[in-house]
C-alpha cells in the first residue's frame, strides 16, 4: 500500500446538485474534496486547509468568485494554489476578470461532462507539479 497522500480538491459552489456531481467523480478517482458553498465558507477553510486545486464558482451568495479568487491571490499561503473558474455561458466578462485576477483555467459548467472536468483538474495540477518543480 503506497502511503502516497491523496491530493485535495476544494470545491466552492452553491449549487448542491453541481458539488454532488463533482464531489462523487473526484472522490471516485481518489482525490479528498473539500466543500464550501460560498466565498465566505470557502476563505475560512483555507485557513486550515491547503487544497492542491480550488474549483471556484463565479456567482454565489455573500462573496462572488471574483472576490474569492482576489483574497486568495493576495494571500502568500494560498496564492499558488491554482484555481479554476465554474462559469454559465453568459459569464464571458467575469471570465476575463478572474483570468486577469490569476485563475488558471475555467470551464462553461453545462459545456463540460464530470470526466472532462476531470481531466481539466489532472492537466492543472501537472503543470503546477512542473511548475513548483523547476523552481
Amino acid at each position: 500500500m503506497g502511503e502516497e497522500k491523496k491530493q485535495t480538491i476544494m470545491i466552492v459552489e452553491d449549487d448542491s446538485f453541481v458539488m454532488d456531481i463533482y464531489k462523487t467523480k473526484l472522490s471516485q478517482e481518489g482525490f479528498a474534496v473539500v466543500e464550501a458553498e460560498n466565498g465566505m465558507e470557502a476563505i475560512k477553510k483555507l485557513k486550515d486547509v491547503k487544497p492542491s486545486l480550488i474549483l471556484l464558482d463565479i456567482i454565489m451568495p455573500y462573496m462572488d468568485g471574483l472576490e474569492v479568487l482576489k483574497k486568495i491571490k493576495e494571500n502568500e499561503e494560498t496564492k499558488n494554489i491554482p484555481v479554476i473558474l465554474l462559469t454559465n455561458l453568459s459569464q464571458k466578462e467575469e471570465v476575463d476578470k478572474g483570468m486577469a485576477l490569476g485563475a488558471r483555467d475555467y470551464l462553461i459548467k453545462s459545456h463540460f461532462t464530470p470526466s472532462e472536468v476531470l481531466e481539466k483538474i489532472k492537466s492543472c495540477l501537472a503543470d503546477n507539479q512542473k511548475l513548483t518543480t523547476n523552481n
